[in-house]
């Protein structure tokens, strides 16, 4: 063998080069960030920023809540251990007992698991337990879906691009069509309202697509010639969040409900990104009648940091010891700051404050958005929001405009400009999404709606 002299690395490359190409932020936000309060963060250059990010919905409570900050300070200053795989500890059974004490009904007497500390892991363990149980190995799951990006949960998700280049990935997997009320997969439906100025729901638009959606669920587990056999699980979102902020209709939830029932299937929901209060209830599944066999549960529960846990029904309790196991299942300031921000979020109405908010938050951007051609529709739930962006000179087949993510990413670009951080998602990425801490005042979601309109009239001017 001939040893070879190791390179010399170049010290004054930036460590930011020295990172993945797999990065993605800071494409689309080129800030560096050194400080954040509450709704506010502050980069590298003294210039702050309404933080309508928030890690992806994770910062229920904004940046260094002084209850987040009191609790993992006293877990600091007594010295308790701060990794202890799923031994118990005092920390842990405080967060189960806030976490147990505010869970829907139907799961109050369930049973919970610690996951590594991703929501995509937590995903995998849900499959993995229902496949356990029911001895099946189908799942059922949605177009438009996102579950995360290990192999599993990519086949569930919806996007086909972020699957094509990896070949084979879980098995025995099937989507169906979501129910959208706006560019609706079973094409042009009644709307309530016209496409432009920023459509509200569309009533009758959800109602439509909720029951066909809802008629093709109950074919696929129901009928002998759907060619799908009876799957262990299907696995869902209450609102779609990557997807593009597409709420679940409660009507499409009950026959969801039902139909997995009568199948024999469980029900997953994926609350990662919806679950404590985000969505203007302290869980979406039980807002519109869901009640999941088993709830997915990550980010705001941390209270900011690393942790997921599923909560599942008592019956469904078959793994056998370290069926499902990780290092880092529950580390003790992921535990202390998850148990804080569940009493805050309860003791403050949190919840109930972001539907109150979230209303006005819509009805404002929907102001501003009016009669602006390049608007499809302001939808979503509480203040989890998204404004989708269409080319009108571009209409599809069905007469929806088609989606403008050139245009999203412009208005991006220009928000942050005007002091505001905001994502995209959806199809073409042209969906401006809205995830601020549930603290977030009204006077600062005054700044974003202001700024979302000077994005818009700057990119009309042709500045971006």
């Amino acid at each position: 063998m001939t040893l070879t002299t190791p390179p010399t690395l170049d010290s004054d490359v930036p460590p930011r080069q020295r990172e993945s190409s797999a990065r993605s932020y800071p494409r689309r936000l080129p800030v560096t960030l050194v400080w954040g309060r509450g709704a506010m963060v502050r980069d590298s250059g003294g210039l702050e920023y309404i933080d309508c990010l928030a890690g992806a919905g994770a910062l229920a409570l904004g940046h260094h809540h002084p209850a987040v900050d009191e609790a993992i300070r006293d877990i600091l200053d007594r010295g308790a251990p701060l990794s202890t795989l799923d031994l118990p500890t005092p920390v842990r059974d405080r967060f189960i007992e806030e976490l147990f004490r505010v869970l829907p009904p139907g799961l109050r007497d369930g049973r919970i698991l610690f996951c590594g500390p991703t929501g995509a892991d937590a995903v995998e363990a849900a499959v993995k337990l229902a496949r356990t149980v029911t001895g099946r190995s189908g799942l059922l799951a949605f177009g438009g879906a996102y579950h995360g990006m290990t192999q599993g949960t990519l086949a569930l998700t919806g996007r086909r691009s972020a699957k094509e280049p990896l070949g084979p990935l879980l098995p025995d997997v099937h989507h169906l069509p979501f129910p959208t009320s706006y560019r609706s997969p079973f094409g042009a439906q009644p709307r309530s309202e016209p496409h432009g100025g920023g459509g509200r729901s569309g009533t009758a638009a959800g109602g439509a697509a909720s029951g066909m959606a809802g008629r093709l669920v109950e074919w696929a587990l129901g009928d002998d010639l759907s060619g799908i056999a009876a799957p262990a699980a299907a696995v869902a979102e209450p609102v779609q969040g990557e997807g593009g902020v597409h709420p679940m209709p409660a009507m499409f939830a009950a026959t969801l409900r039902s139909a997995t029932r009568q199948a024999g299937t469980f029900l997953i929901a994926d609350e990662v990104q919806t679950g404590l209060g985000r969505t203007g209830a302290l869980w979406a599944s039980e807002a519109i009648g869901l009640d999941p066999d088993i709830l997915v549960l990550s980010k705001a529960i941390g209270g900011g940091l690393p942790l997921a846990v599923i909560i599942h029904k008592a019956v469904l309790d078959g793994w056998q010891p370290g069926a499902h196991a990780g290092t880092f299942r529950g580390s003790t300031l992921a535990l202390a700051a998850g148990a804080a921000t569940i009493r805050e979020v309860v003791r403050a109405g949190l919840a109930e404050r972001a539907d109150t908010l979230g209303r006005r938050f819509m009805e404002d951007l929907r102001t501003v958005a009016a009669g602006d051609p390049r608007i499809g529709q302001v939808r979503g739930r509480g203040l989890m929001v998204g404004v989708e962006l269409v080319d009108p000179e571009s209409p599809a087949a069905d007469g929806v405009p088609v989606a403008d993510g050139s245009l999203a990413a412009a208005v991006q670009r220009q928000m942050l400009q005007h002091g505001v951080i905001v994502e995209v998602g959806g199809g073409r990425d042209a969906v401006v999404r809205f995830l601020p801490p549930l603290t977030v005042t009204e006077g600062q979601l005054d700044r974003v709606v202001s700024a979302f309109g000077s994005a818009l009239a700057s990119v009309r001017a042709g500045s971006s």
